[in-house]
């Protein structure tokens, strides 16, 4: 059989891979046939899913450790390949929303959440981007987004700045270190059910979380599921894309697409007829 993507005992690194698209991520490479070395902050967490690509015949090995600071990003993927021999593909998943009006922010409430969603990307990609180049690799690197970088951000606008940073690292990234035959690419999902975000929504009374974009007229009329963003993480990083680099797939159910002034949305029909 044909290794159509690539990533055939490719060492590759998920780090948020515990969990939601984290998670998603690391199976689907594991089923790709890559080795993977999970790293999460829940360390417990990590070893259970490298124990899930490890029961289906894949290669796994977990990490403990955070990303947020720089010694901590560096001893993730020094460990990663260490554990695995080599290290060509990363793929950075950590990132949280806070909510908070513009108005009440804080520097120290601001500066946490740049933190927690952009900064750790710049830590992660120099350590991997040293390790590549050191080791003569073509190493990949893949970085999670949001849609909140490409819109506004109301009420979570230090999530959004810092979204739109990470598009923004992965162009600079992918044309710094292009010469050295470093990709660097990022995704931008819109609303994805992971265990966290529809945790949130219940706690709020909305016991289905598509009646919410129903409303808003995506097209597709449903949240995403974390395997319909570890899809294009996972192509990003393997053969199926070797001459993309710098770029930032929308994967949003084609909200994009979608007029926001009437148009296809029934529940403004009405008003689109008077």
């Amino acid at each position: 059989m044909t290794d159509l993507l690539g990533l055939a005992a490719t060492p590759s690194l998920v780090i948020g891979g515990a969990s939601g698209i984290g998670r998603a991520t690391a199976r689907m490479l594991g089923q790709a046939g890559a080795a993977v070395a999970v790293a999460d902050l829940d360390a417990a967490a990590a070893e259970q899913v490298a124990g899930e690509i490890r029961a289906e015949g894949g290669k796994a090995v977990s990490l403990g450790g955070d990303v947020l600071d720089p010694k901590g990003a560096t001893g993730i993927v020094d460990g990663a390949r260490s554990a695995l021999g080599g290290l060509e593909v990363v793929v950075n998943i950590v990132g949280f929303a806070a909510w908070s009006r513009l108005l009440d922010y804080d520097f120290a409430t601001w500066n946490h959440d740049l933190q927690r969603n952009l900064n750790h990307h710049l830590f992660v990609g120099q350590a991997a981007a040293r390790r590549f180049i050191e080791d003569g690799i073509a190493g990949r690197i893949a970085m999670v987004a949001s849609v909140s970088g490409l819109y506004g951000a109301p009420n979570h606008a230090a999530y959004g700045a810092a979204k739109a940073g990470v598009m923004a690292l992965a162009r600079s990234m992918a044309d710094e270190w292009g010469s050295h035959g470093i990709r660097t690419n990022a995704v931008a999902p819109d609303c994805i059910r992971t265990p966290r975000v529809v945790a949130g929504f219940e706690s709020r009374g909305v016991t289905d979380p598509d009646d919410v974009v129903r409303a808003d007229g995506m097209p597709l009329a449903r949240w995403g599921h974390p395997e319909e963003i570890a899809g294009p993480l996972v192509f990003l990083v393997s053969k199926m894309s070797s001459f993309l680099s710098g770029q930032t797939l929308v994967v949003d159910g084609g909200m994009r697409a979608h007029f926001p002034h009437g148009g296809t949305n029934p529940m403004r029909a009405k008003l689109s007829d008077r």
